[in-house]
């Protein structure tokens, strides 16, 4: 069973939607997809309702995931960890005990654009198209990557 984590700040934009959309793509009976922040702001929340919005309207239900807090021991459980920005790399880096841990640690976009660190922009202050853009990014990176899985 591969065990993939998506990370962003706070757990209520980004990731829950790269979560949603990655498990969309994949075999629930060989993959566990799940999404985590670098920083504690939204633990127990549901998604934002923007995310939970544009995930619906590309018929995905994110509705029922909660955030949680990134920690060290998400480099035991996980193969894989896509990070959405510079910043949440430097976050989740910092906590990696070893080169095991750090291999683990990509930028998602790298999948579309390779090598390049791009960023998925937050979404958070910004309107409803900031995330229309963002589910787009993600869908085609989490499309690269289910395919390399499959």
């Amino acid at each position: 069973m591969t065990k993939i984590l998506m990370v962003c700040l706070g757990n209520i934009c980004r990731s829950p939607l790269a979560e949603g959309i990655l498990k969309s793509k994949l075999p629930k009976d060989k993959f566990i997809v799940d999404s985590a922040g670098t920083a504690n702001y939204h633990v127990g929340s549901a998604p934002d309702r923007r995310a939970i919005k544009v995930a619906k309207e590309n018929g995905l239900d994110i509705s029922s995931l909660r955030g949680r807090q990134f920690s060290t021991t998400d480099f035991d459980t996980f193969d894989q960890i896509y990070v959405m920005d510079e910043s949440n790399y430097n976050n989740v880096m910092n906590l990696a005990r070893d080169d095991n841990d750090r291999d683990k640690v990509k930028f998602i976009l790298n999948e579309t654009y390779p090598n390049q660190n791009y960023d998925v922009p937050d979404p958070y202050y910004g309107g409803p198209e900031g995330f229309e853009n963002v589910y787009k990014m993600l869908d085609e990176a989490c499309t690269v990557i289910a395919s390399s899985l499959k």
